[in-house]
């Protein structure tokens, strides 16, 4: 650990000067701001912008929803501030690998100041079943 710990301290240094910075393979792949009050539509945090530029790039490359689900799983978010309980919620559900952020955020914070919404406990399965059999 005490190797990376430069590196780390880095990227937090390039997301704070950023915004919110999407990383893979240790190279910026996406970054987005807060846009919320810009467009007036409250999903247009950063984490959701970043994730709509990638998601644009791929379906622009082909790549099949595998592939997508295989290239989330090897990114890292690094952010300013705590991700809010909809975005902990989002990053969790695409299984974003890793998150660093900066502060934590004691209003809407998702990861953990608030609710803890980025362990898989809270992507819950639904078995479907044949209704005629019990």
């Amino acid at each position: 650990m005490g190797e990376e710990m430069p590196e780390i301290v880095a990227l937090m240094k390039l997301a704070l000067q950023q915004a919110k910075i999407a990383f893979y393979s240790l190279e910026v792949i996406s970054c987005g701001r807060n846009r919320s009050n810009e467009t007036r539509n409250a999903t247009r945090h950063a984490e959701m912008e970043a994730i709509d530029v990638l998601l644009e790039e791929w379906k622009e490359k082909g790549l099949t929803k595998h592939e997508v689900v295989e290239m989330f799983s090897k990114c890292y978010l690094y952010v300013t501030c705590e991700p809010c309980i909809m975005c902990a919620s989002v990053l969790s559900f695409i299984g974003i690998k890793e998150v660093y952020y900066g502060c934590a955020n004691d209003k809407i914070g998702g990861c953990g100041s608030i609710l803890f919404l980025t362990n898989a406990c809270f992507l819950h399965l639904i078995e479907q079943k044949d209704r005629g059999t019990n």
